[in-house]
């Protein structure tokens, strides 16, 4: 083998080595619940700690007041009515699923009006995902293609477009949270 040959395949084997030590490998589902639970507690975590991450006092920022690159912000919703709308919409999104009903006070995506603080938005995103573990544990091969709701989705769908859409929020999340000098929980630690 000629050297030149011999050093690349030192360097594969090493960068998949290391790559190989630095992840840490999920054991694999042992059902389609569990596998759509998964997806949930992933994108959960993401969400509760960038809320979190967010101080009391900035809660309600909304870039409304930037110019950057030319782009204007007028009417995007602040933090809060994000962090909201994620949890109004997982209610509409999963509650066909496990036959609950959507809680009176959520009027539209942006949320109950008189959820104001922190730890209220909090709560009420957490309670949100409570819901959506409750669906995944509902999803089984037998039902998962299952219109339910208003639009007669496949369960499944819905299941997975709950999740589809908090990553689509968090990375306006995360936006919001750079805009304030707060880098967010998921990449702290890492070369940003």
């Amino acid at each position: 083998m000629r050297p030149a040959h011999a050093l690349l395949a030192l360097t594969l084997l090493a960068s998949a080595s290391v790559a190989h030590a630095q992840t840490q490998p999920l054991p694999p589902p042992t059902s389609l619940a569990s596998m759509v639970d998964r997806d949930i507690t992933a994108v959960e975590k993401q969400l509760v700690d960038a809320a979190e991450a967010m101080p009391d006092d900035k809660f309600n920022f909304t870039p409304e007041s930037l110019t950057i690159s030319g782009d204007d912000y007028k009417g995007v919703r602040s933090f809060a009515v994000q962090v909201k709308h994620v949890a109004s919409s997982n209610y509409f999104i999963w509650s066909p699923i496990t036959g609950d009903a959507v809680p009176a006070a959520i009027k539209d995506g942006n949320g109950p009006a008189d959820i104001k603080t922190k730890a209220e938005i909090l709560k009420f995103l957490k309670d949100s995902f409570a819901l959506g573990h409750k669906a995944a544990a509902t999803l089984t091969p037998e039902n998962m293609l299952q219109p339910v709701g208003k639009g007669k989705s496949p369960r499944l769908r819905l299941a997975e477009f709950g999740v589809a859409h908090a990553y689509n929020h968090y990375g306006q999340m995360v936006e919001y949270l750079r805009m304030n000098g707060i880098v967010p929980p998921a990449s702290r630690g890492k070369s940003d």
